[in-house]
């Protein structure tokens, strides 16, 4: 028996980030949209738990219990008083380091997996408990569409999209340590006062609307200073995509992935043989939002 699940990849039209809090974490208003590009996870009943993965920078996929979604397996077991043994294989076709969430999708997806292919029925509620317990970015995995994620990120609100929209992402060179962005966030904002993060009724309204030229408008990444400054060649490619007819651009998340609005799929088209042809990043792909979240296929 074995069970297969689809979880897409994510970009965060706003990223609002407050203060250091005194368990480390920051407070967020991250506005999720969830996009057609998607991991596959297949679970397979075993004589023990492992992992295994192919597809684009499958090399850099851990194969251990640190993979989010083998401890996704872990603790669905661990709640229901069984063992893990499970092979996960993953399929990846979420660029990897990317800031796109592709570790917490397959978390979210070995999470759906597992709990269709035991039997266990757990509810929503309690599937988006252990999400939270894996990481902030997981629970989105498993609703997919878009929200609002506010505490760390993890606590969610549906937000009403109406419309398509259209993206090009471009993979850089060399990965970002998400840690290692917020430091920087830190070191930048010593000694300034930081507010208190919320979202923009703006953005919510375009997305609300299907207005791209609006949402373009309203994007906003307060993570992106720290991600060029560690990365300043990002600056580049964001240039190239606005030359190249990009509504607006933007680090995805905590980067390196660099994120495009279009207004169309033809517009979408022509800003990605642009940024390929611009030798910025190393390769691009184009989805659309937003995307189911994780489903059993």
């Amino acid at each position: 028996m074995s069970v297969t699940v689809r979880v897409p990849a994510k970009v965060n039209v706003q990223l609002a980030v407050g203060a250091a809090r005194p368990d480390g974490f920051h407070g967020l208003a991250n506005v999720f949209l969830a996009v057609g590009l998607h991991d596959e996870i297949t679970v397979t009943l075993a004589g023990e738990l492992r992992v295994t993965c192919e597809g684009p920078d499958a090399g850099q996929v851990p194969l251990d219990r640190t993979n989010l979604a083998a401890r996704a397996a872990e603790a669905l077991a661990a709640r229901y008083g069984r063992t893990p043994d499970v092979h996960l294989h993953i399929v990846k076709d979420i660029p990897v380091a990317g800031g796109m969430a592709g570790g917490s999708a397959d978390g979210a997806g070995a999470l759906v997996a597992c709990d269709a292919l035991w039997g266990t029925n757990a509810s929503r509620d309690e599937l988006l408990g252990i999400c939270a317990e894996l990481g902030s970015d997981v629970p989105f995995s498993l609703v997919g569409g878009a929200a609002l994620g506010t505490g760390r990120g993890e606590k969610l609100t549906a937000l009403e999209v109406g419309g398509t929209f259209h993206w090009v992402f471009a993979m850089a060179e060399r990965g970002l340590s998400t840690p290692a962005v917020f430091r920087e966030f830190d070191r930048l904002g010593e000694g300034l006062d930081i507010p208190e993060p919320v979202a923009s009724q703006e953005l919510l309204g375009a997305l609300a609307k299907g207005d791209p030229d609006a949402l373009a408008a309203a994007v906003s990444n307060d993570l992106q200073p720290a991600a060029l400054s560690l990365f300043p060649e990002l600056a580049d490619t964001l240039a190239a995509g606005r030359a190249a007819g990009a509504l607006t651009a933007l680090v995805s998340g905590s980067g390196p992935t660099t994120a495009f609005l279009a207004r169309d799929r033809e517009s979408a088209s022509k800003v990605a043989e642009a940024l390929l042809a611009s030798g910025t990043c190393r390769s691009v792909r184009q989805a659309s939002g937003p995307a189911p979240g994780a489903t059993v296929i």
